[in-house]
């Protein structure tokens, strides 16, 4: 049998860096946090606990503290939970991805010179919650279609659109063109990162040459979640699984092809005991 490795899979810049930050942490004596699990890898997080770094789940939990070091994760956080590390007198490490903080700047330029913010991408998803709170104006999620369709504004209101960093690049282009085609007044910025871009297309040709196709990655990660619908639309025989421990696999008997594409935040360690397994084993 024969294995296709992605080229892109696994850690990305932004998570790379933001996992550095941390691990750069441990060992200095003092009580280091993350606000929010550093990325969405279980296997990472629990790693870092295992070092002494414990996972601050709540604005309620930031607000007890007395002292030690905050890390904010790379997915970014609202504008008032900088200011409340501040307000506590903590010590704060930034680690936020690049490319998402590029989004916080731009919502907050946008939204002081009075447009409506437009954030395509996953309610709920930390990242999404980030951007909100550096909006000036109530900022409106949209995900769907119908949402996007249902959509209502004042013809004179101006729009600003911005994406999650990993969103599906060709789902944004659907709903940026729902917006269009409503004759608002709209500014469309792009900002899905090139690194997801490149990932998303690499994943779909590979699946549409493989006979199965297995998606390594957090459970709660909203990329290789993506990655996984992409392969999925296909490869019927696709596979989402966290790590080997997971791969339970029954292979097409026929299966002479097999793709391996991973989330980015999927360290390498994971991915080289997938594909070995694989290689070595059917």
């Amino acid at each position: 049998m024969e294995v296709i490795l992605a080229t892109s899979a696994g850690f990305c810049f932004g998570v790379k860096r933001a996992v550095e930050k941390v691990y750069e942490q441990t060992g200095s004596g003092k009580k280091i946090y993350t606000y929010g699990p550093i990325i969405h890898n279980e296997e990472v997080v629990k790693d870092l606990s295992e070092k002494g770094v414990a996972v601050l789940e709540t604005e309620a939990e930031l607000q007890a503290l007395k002292e030690g070091t905050v890390v904010i994760r790379s997915h970014g956080v609202p504008r008032r939970i900088y200011d409340l590390i501040e307000e506590k007198g903590l010590e704060c490490v930034d680690a936020t991805c690049p490319f998402v903080k590029r989004i916080h700047n731009i919502v907050a330029k946008e939204s002081e010179n009075g447009k409506k913010i437009i954030i395509i991408g996953n309610s709920g998803h930390p990242e999404v919650e980030g951007i909100m709170g550096w909006s000036g104006t109530p900022a409106v999620v949209v995900e769907s279609v119908q949402e996007a369709e249902e959509f209502v504004c004042d013809k004179g209101e101006s729009l600003c659109i911005v994406s999650q960093t990993t969103f599906n690049y060709n789902k944004f282009k659907e709903l940026v063109e729902i917006f269009q085609k409503k004759g608002y007044n709209v500014t469309v910025v792009n900002t899905i990162c090139n690194a997801t871009e490149e990932r998303q297309t690499q994943a779909r040709e590979i699946a549409a040459r493989v006979d199965a196709m297995i998606v390594i990655g957090g459970k709660h990660s909203s990329n290789t979640r993506k990655l996984y619908e992409i392969c999925k639309e296909k490869c019927a025989a696709t596979y989402f699984i966290q790590t080997l421990d997971d791969l339970h696999l029954e292979l097409p008997k026929t299966a002479a092809l097999v793709g391996i594409t991973a989330g980015a935040s999927t360290p390498n360690n994971i991915i080289e005991e997938v594909q070995n397994y694989v290689r070595i084993n059917f």
